[in-house]
């Protein structure tokens, strides 16, 4: 198939949901990956963040084919080894007691929500249900995650929305703190704005809200989607923090590239939910659970320490490039600020030209390269990058 038939069927036969670049691949290895005609292209994105291990790590083929060899689904009446395996690892070293296994991040933060509302009902009683999020947040496109997310241009169409949430000024303590009212029963916090530009909160922010909220039986629901599973050089991204949350989610990158979803349960809220309250078909598939398990033993501390320096190195070059402006972040999550008049999604446009493949983030444009790109890898992406920059 060429591309330009790779296009014409896309066209033709799936929903036009997505504004894709003008780029197909056929496949990679690493961080580099190659089109239909066999171009090179450097890929600072992981497919927006859930390639952890970059294209077709061998360990994480072989841990997933294996997996593939045993057992590819077993009912969630059953016990299976992967799936068991898989959450002892992220409890043990997420500081968490329980796990629930989703098929994606929007369900895992849908599983945190339901966690949070039965938490308060079972000893409060109704009426104490209000889930409070950050402006300029990002929590899914399923009904509930979308009332929870901050950012109107996402809720466009869609009304009406689940009641029950409201929004908070992210950054801003007394704003934040007049919204936790004795009708709320959670606040739901991303330590990096990923889709809102990577934007970290500041640690001080970040402590004093959950201080408000243990002294007020308030949960602490974390969001880690795309800050987790070692993206910011920890396994998550509130461990940078100080902080305990009472639940934390997580997606993307933990399974190395296959659909998984995680819902962390911490000593508050690790019996909440009993049996019958929640499930899902495909939740702690065994080969999802393989990638997972192969996922966090590679990700030790050597390999946490290489991504802060890594993050470090590209945020330096960076700087130094064309229409960059500022460059934030942390870890591999990075958010860069441009020129005004540069739009963040004509660098991107260029970058493909290059042979680099990039993101945005609303304005601010956006590199979330796999843990494992080598110094190769950035180098020469880095100079594409550059060039994108020049062209615009």
């Amino acid at each position: 198939m060429t591309f330009q038939e790779l296009k014409t069927a896309e066209h033709e036969y799936i929903a036009q949901t997505y504004a894709r670049y003008d780029l197909g691949i056929d496949h990679g290895i690493g961080a580099t990956c190659y089109g239909l005609d066999g171009r090179k292209y450097i890929d600072f994105t992981s497919g927006i963040g859930v390639n952890s291990l970059g294209y077709c790590d061998s360990g994480w083929v072989d841990a997933v084919a294996s997996q593939l060899h045993k057992l590819q689904h077993a009912s969630n009446f059953i016990y299976t080894q992967p799936c068991a395996q898989a959450a002892k690892l992220l409890c043990e070293r997420g500081g968490m007691k329980k796990v629930f296994f989703a098929n994606s991040g929007a369900e895992a933060n849908e599983g945190a929500i339901k966690c949070a509302r039965k938490y308060s009902r079972d000893k409060y009683g109704p009426g104490r249900h209000v889930i409070v999020s950050l402006v300029n947040s990002f929590h899914g496109r399923t009904l509930a995650t979308l009332s929870a997310t901050g950012q109107a241009s996402f809720h466009a169409n869609f009304d009406p929305f689940p009641p029950g949430f409201d929004h908070a000024p992210a950054g801003d303590l007394p704003g934040t703190l007049e919204k936790l009212t004795g009708d709320v029963c959670a606040v739901m916090l991303e330590m990096v704005q990923g889709e809102g530009g990577i934007i970290p909160l500041s640690a001080e922010y970040v402590q004093s809200v959950a201080e408000y909220c243990a002294e007020n039986d308030i949960l602490v629901i974390v969001d880690e989607i795309q800050s987790g599973i070692g993206r910011v050089g920890a396994l998550f991204a509130y461990q940078l923090y100080g902080l305990s949350p009472d639940i934390a989610t997580a997606a993307k990158g933990l399974g190395g590239g296959l659909p998984v979803g995680a819902v962390l349960f911490g000593e508050k809220t690790q019996s909440v939910l009993g049996k019958g309250d929640h499930g899902t078909t495909f939740g702690g598939n065994p080969v999802a659970c393989a990638g997972v398990n192969y996922v966090l033993s590679v990700l030790d501390d050597a390999a946490l320490d290489a991504v802060v320096k890594k993050g470090e190195y590209i945020r330096s070059r960076l700087l130094k490039m064309p229409h960059i402006v500022e460059v934030g972040g942390l870890g591999l999550m990075i958010g860069a600020t441009l020129s005004p008049g540069v739009k963040a999604r004509d660098v991107v446009d260029a970058g493909v030209t290059e042979g680099v493949i990039t993101l945005t983030a609303k304005e601010r444009f956006r590199l979330l390269p796999p843990l494992t790109i080598t110094m190769e890898e950035i180098e020469e992406g880095l100079e594409r990058v550059n060039e994108a920059l020049k062209a615009v």
